[in-house]
């Protein structure tokens, strides 16, 4: 990770769960992160114990509605302004609302497409202009994905969500092929975690947390800290290495 001290990486939904425990490792590793969700109070709240951890890198809130493209440019503008630009960028936000695709109601599927699919999508985009405008060719983009952007479960409550991972895979395969037709050296990856404990499940489920306590007391689950991890062996790895894909799951776990 030597490589990327002092460079700005950007973490989406950095607030809590994996974005959080990401956003840390990589202050702790020299970087300065840009961190966005819409409620800094949290990002702000680990800023200052990455500080007193005596880290090497910097953690900067930037408050951000990833669901409204002019709020993405205007952050990026920001970006450009204050930090010149990114060199990374882990697109980490995404939702889980619970609607089948019998019944499920349509508002909810667009704000999870809204949020998983078209907000990382922008993300993706103003991070590689960024890039490219400054001449960076070894940057990296990392979408945050899940093992069921690759198989579709028997989870009816989990279809529409299931649609939008797999989207995601397309999406980083694409960009992947683009970014080689455009002779870049940029890299393009997708992660993709089983079952992570995290507070994902009880906002997907706020209404009945049981169904979320359910779900995370079959076994034991991946944490943000094993996520973040595997964000540096990605990083981490030599400039001509591509990692397209990476399925990180508990071993006990039938999510795989």
């Amino acid at each position: 990770m030597d490589r990327w001290r002092g460079r700005v990486a950007l973490v989406t939904g950095a607030s809590v769960g994996i974005g959080a425990a990401v956003a840390k490792e990589l202050v702790r590793c020299g970087m300065k992160v840009v961190g966005c969700a819409r409620n800094v109070d949290k990002i702000q709240e680990l800023a200052e114990e990455c500080k007193k951890a005596g880290y090497s890198g910097v953690l900067v809130p930037i408050k951000c509605d990833l669901t409204k493209e002019e709020e993405i440019l205007s952050m990026f503008a920001t970006i450009k302004e204050q930090h010149k630009g990114v060199d990374v960028c882990i697109n980490n936000a995404g939702l889980m609302l619970p609607e089948p695709l019998l019944s499920g109601k349509t508002s909810n599927w667009r704000n999870m497409l809204d949020l998983n699919v078209i907000g990382l999508s922008i993300c993706a985009r103003e991070a590689y202009q960024s890039m490219k405008e400054r001449n960076v060719d070894d940057g990296h983009i990392i979408n945050l994905n899940s093992v069921v952007g690759h198989s579709v479960y028997p989870f009816s409550e989990g279809h529409f969500y299931t649609g939008t991972k797999f989207a995601v895979t397309a999406l980083t395969e694409g960009l992947r092929q683009e970014l080689r037709e455009a002779k870049s050296h940029i890299r393009a990856t997708s992660i993709s975690p089983g079952v992570v404990e995290t507070e994902f499940a009880y906002r997907a489920y706020s209404q009945e947390p049981e169904k979320a306590k359910m779900l995370y007391s079959q076994h034991k689950n991946l944490s943000g800290g094993d996520i973040a991890e595997t964000v540096l062996y990605v990083l981490g790895a030599p400039p001509h290495v591509q990692i397209g894909e990476l399925t990180v799951a508990p071993v006990e776990s039938a999510f795989q």
